[in-house]
């Protein structure tokens, strides 16, 4: 019996196991069998090995068993997560990509180890509903990102990156844990569904307030919203480009994920209302003050900077609060928002942060002034990068665009006492164009210094940066093609 019970769950979880497996291969084939070769001779051959990897991961996920619980929500399998997991493996496969040609550590296979480590820990994330296994996919998750952001052992500036990352990370994970050891002592089970059912039955106390108020502050920091966002834009601007492309893209549509799935079922019975004629004690007001000031404090922030990188960190705080509108509306209509929005979000991070890659190899700064006559020195990722930003600003026809409107409709269609946090969102995308046309004024409106040559973008990373942005152009004006995947997910899982 207990057999068939290990071979039923190593069926079930083999796609987790083909990527854990494609690390540790990875990281011998580096120290084994490539010492002798160059640096970039090794990071291509071992970034293909965890790129391939992470292809047979997805072959397996759509050829495998669409519904599935093991052990009481230990650990999910159906159409949504796997649509998730997926996502998150496609998205590691860029960041192998556009990091293939920018060689910041001689510690490859440990580099590569220590991303799809991470990325096991992001597709056990969205796969349970079981408290203890929720906190420690996030622990495996959050201890490979804190060793990424301090590989570039070139700057000192990375090591101190990651130590207030791992700071910060430590002092929230001890707030998630704490949340979590009382709602097992409140309910008696780490079964989310179970400790939703023993909220509703027994409503509200002082325990689950307190519960409630760790918990968000644990996941505030996983998804880069206010007031734990401190971390933010220090990592974005020290840690090795891949890394913080990362962290920016898979590392938040994992988060923000099981983020919600925490709040809609654990504390569901204890939404309250966040409208603005009828404000009741619960959840959804919380986040709805979150969100506020992680929209105007990230935006307004983003408007201060010279570092392109900083910039970017300040946006994905503001993004962050634009995402929490999803999680306070709490609908299934909002949860495929909320994934559209993310997906297309995470591919204008990653091809903003490979166009940042670029200038800073060839001007070996991230500044404003790095960018100045981008234009003429590599029009192809000028071009791309006016698609990027204007896309997070919310500028048709682009993907960002019908991520934002759909977002906020969903938010209002079926309260519209949520409309006050749409107007703020509105208000402050309007402040986002301003920072956001400040970097394309200094690549398409001043002139390059005097001696300063051409960008030489490697082939690659020229066709992933430039795929990246015809995608963005092509899911902005056919939207459909994402978003009937999404909601075929959501209907095959409810």
């Amino acid at each position: 019996m207990m057999q068939t019970s290990y071979a039923h769950l190593s069926a079930v979880a083999s796609p987790e196991i083909i990527v854990a497996s494609t690390a540790l291969l990875a990281m011998m084939a580096d120290v084994i069998l490539l010492r002798k070769r160059s640096v970039g001779s090794r990071f291509a051959i071992v970034v293909g090995l965890g790129c391939f990897g992470c292809f047979l991961a997805i072959g397996r996920l759509l050829i495998g068993p669409a519904k599935g619980a093991l052990a009481d929500g230990v650990f999910l399998v159906n159409p949504l997560t796997s649509f998730i997991i997926i996502s998150v493996l496609v998205l590691t496969i860029i960041v192998f990509l556009l990091s293939m040609h920018l060689t910041v550590t001689d510690d490859v296979g440990e580099y590569v180890l220590l991303s799809l480590l991470a990325t096991v820990g992001m597709m056990f994330l969205v796969s349970t509903e079981n408290l203890l296994v929720l906190f420690l996919s996030l622990e495996l998750l959050s201890l490979c990102l804190y060793l990424l952001v301090a590989f570039d052992k070139h700057r000192a500036s990375s090591a101190e990156a990651s130590l207030k990352y791992f700071l910060f990370g430590g002092i929230s994970s001890a707030f998630l844990l704490y949340g979590f050891s009382l709602l097992y002592g409140f309910s008696n089970s780490t079964d989310m569904v179970v400790i939703g059912k023993s909220i509703s039955v027994a409503g509200a106390s002082p325990i689950i307030l307190l519960a409630l108020v760790t918990t968000a502050i644990g996941f505030g920091f996983k998804v880069a919203a206010v007031p734990v966002h401190f971390w933010v834009p220090d990592v974005y601007e020290c840690a090795p480009n891949p890394a913080a492309a990362f962290i920016a893209s898979a590392s938040k549509v994992s988060s923000f994920f099981a983020f919600f799935n925490v709040l809609t079922v654990t504390f569901g019975a204890f939404a309250g209302s966040a409208d603005w004629y009828h404000i009741a004690k619960g959840w959804t007001p919380v986040i709805a003050g979150l969100a506020a000031l992680s929209m105007v404090l990230g935006n307004l922030g983003a408007v201060a900077q010279t570092s392109v990188r900083r910039l970017v960190g300040y946006s994905a705080i503001a993004h962050s609060g634009y995402m929490l509108i999803a999680v306070v509306s709490h609908t299934q209509q909002s949860l495929g928002a909320l994934l559209y929005y993310l997906l297309t979000y995470s591919i204008t991070t990653l091809g903003i942060f490979g166009v940042i890659g670029m200038v800073e190899r060839e001007a070996g700064s991230d500044q404003l002034e790095g960018f100045d006559g981008l234009r003429q020195r590599a029009p192809l990722l000028s071009a791309s990068l006016l698609v990027f930003l204007l896309s997070q600003a919310g500028i048709p026809p682009l993907a960002g665009f019908f991520g934002k409107f759909y977002l906020f409709s969903s938010a209002v269609a079926g309260n519209r006492g949520l409309l006050w946090l749409v107007v703020v969102a509105v208000a402050m995308s309007a402040v986002s164009l301003y920072y956001y046309l400040r970097v394309l004024k200094h690549v398409f409106n001043r002139d390059a210094a005097e001696g300063t040559g051409g960008i030489r973008c490697p082939l690659s990373t020229s066709l992933t940066i430039s795929l990246l942005a015809l995608l963005t152009i092509l899911v902005g004006c056919a939207p459909n093609i994402l978003l009937n995947w999404i909601q075929s997910a959501l209907a095959a899982t409810t």
